[in-house]
């Protein structure tokens, strides 16, 4: 019988599951349509036109570089349109284009190709592509504009100390990313993703869950009590539902033990919240996935289960 009938190799994480990768990356884009759908809304063309060059360039680079490369096109599994997908709506609606195609290009050449493709990068190739882009760019990726006008993000207005809409961040009406500014466009695709079983509950619930302590300490020390508003705010700003639903939970870089992904959660959540509170207000999300990916495979070395027998001492 021909061996490669019997024998399947692949690339890690190995998980059994009828599900196919492009199924799996078509479930994100679907769930991610709402969080689309309301930044071309909120921002008008320009991003749309944002999104469809991530889009397009990440598509691009995955193809001339297997084409180049001479290795088979994998552009069916849908992952380089979900990479240039999230890049786009992590991004302010006004950046120039070139610097989004940079960041596209950087995405998949550098952080996924390089290493070998999907399934062998280290990091999540949109993220790390933000945080290059913010350590690049620092000025352009903080410049947002809502309505025409330049202004402060919720989460720039928090750190200064201000007071924000509380309702018109759950529904979206204020500057920020692309696709960061509704919460209730993200929770829609998140439920999506639930139904679907394609991401596990332990990363987001961990996540948020030790960022809301974290911010409840601190509203005790700070404001003298667990501060309701101060905490829905800090919630619903920043990036950080989209980051626990759509960025923190992607399985190449992600632990797969269900002990790992609690610890792997829990330290996003303590991470992200030491950033936003005694850092800059932008990019503590990014920051905290990229350090999480990098301590991932320790995180999962810990907490595996032991093998069957192992240990034990023959009589």
């Amino acid at each position: 019988m021909d061996e490669q009938k019997i024998l399947r190799i692949s690339f890690f994480p190995h998980i059994r599951d009828k599900a196919s990768t492009s199924r799996i990356m078509l479930d994100v884009i679907i769930a991610l349509l709402p969080a689309t759908a309301f930044g071309v809304y909120n921002f008008g063309w320009r991003a749309l036109l944002l999104i469809l060059i991530c889009v397009a360039a990440c598509v691009l680079s995955e193809l001339l570089w297997d084409l180049g490369m001479k290795k088979r096109v994998t552009l069916r599994d849908l992952s380089a349109v979900v990479t240039g997908l999230i890049l786009a709506l992590n991004l302010p609606p006004t950046l120039d284009w070139w610097i989004a195609v940079i960041g596209s290009v950087f995405a998949i050449v550098v952080v996924k190709m390089l290493f070998g493709g999907l399934g062998q990068n280290f990091m999540n190739p949109a993220v790390a592509a933000k945080c290059f882009l913010l350590i690049s760019f620092a000025g352009r990726m903080n410049a947002f504009v809502f309505q025409n006008v330049i202004s402060a993000t919720p989460m720039e207005v928090l750190k200064a100390g201000g007071n924000v809409d509380l309702l018109q961040m759950f529904l979206g009406n204020t500057s920020g990313a692309i696709g960061e500014t509704s919460a209730l466009a993200l929770l829609i695709g998140a439920v999506y993703l639930f139904i679907r079983r394609i991401i596990d509950f332990r990363i987001p619930l961990f996540y948020i869950l030790a960022f809301a302590v974290y911010i409840s300490i601190y509203s005790i020390f700070t404001r003298g009590g667990i501060d309701g508003s101060f905490l829905a705010a800090h919630l619903l700003s920043g990036g950080l539902l989209m980051g626990a639903f759509y960025m923190a939970t992607d399985y190449v870089t992600s632990p797969v033990s269900p002990a790992g992904r609690i610890i792997y959660g829990a330290v996003l959540g303590v991470l992200t919240c030491t950033f936003r509170l005694f850092g800059s207000a932008t990019g503590s999300v990014a920051y905290a996935i990229i350090i999480g990916n990098l301590l991932a495979p320790l995180i999962e070395k810990i907490t595996r289960q032991r093998s069957f027998g192992k240990g034990a001492h023959l009589r």
